[in-house]
């Protein structure tokens, strides 16, 4: 891990649970890290989301896009929530998400992705 992504891991982890997926969207959802969910979405909720808004995988857990709907109303990009977003990248995992929106590495699709 560069010292980039020590940096933001440090920041980000502690004060957002962010994961460090290497493609941040935390301006998008709220404040809220998707990659919490179990299911390691980055378009929304799965559907399984439990009648008290728990989580359907885990059942003691609230549901991390339930609460991202929640906290991005509060904000004044909240309709970012609603964007497509490409797959997530694994080759990305641990490595500063500041750096690769910087290069635009985060923005890369893989072939046959269209947007």
């Amino acid at each position: 891990m560069g010292a980039l992504a020590v940096v933001e891991k440090a920041v980000k982890g502690p004060v957002f649970g962010c994961r460090m997926c290497g493609q941040c969207v935390l301006h998008s959802t709220g404040l809220t890290c998707p990659m919490n969910c179990p299911k390691q979405l980055r378009n929304g909720p799965c559907g399984g989301v439990r009648p008290d808004g728990g989580c359907e995988v885990k059942p003691g857990m609230r549901c991390v896009w339930l609460k991202g709907w929640q906290r991005s109303g509060k904000l004044p990009w909240a309709a970012e929530l609603h964007e497509l977003r490409p797959p997530l990248d694994n080759r990305l995992w641990g490595t500063s998400s500041w750096r690769n929106w910087l290069t635009k590495r985060d923005r890369a699709t893989p072939a046959g992705w269209g947007t």
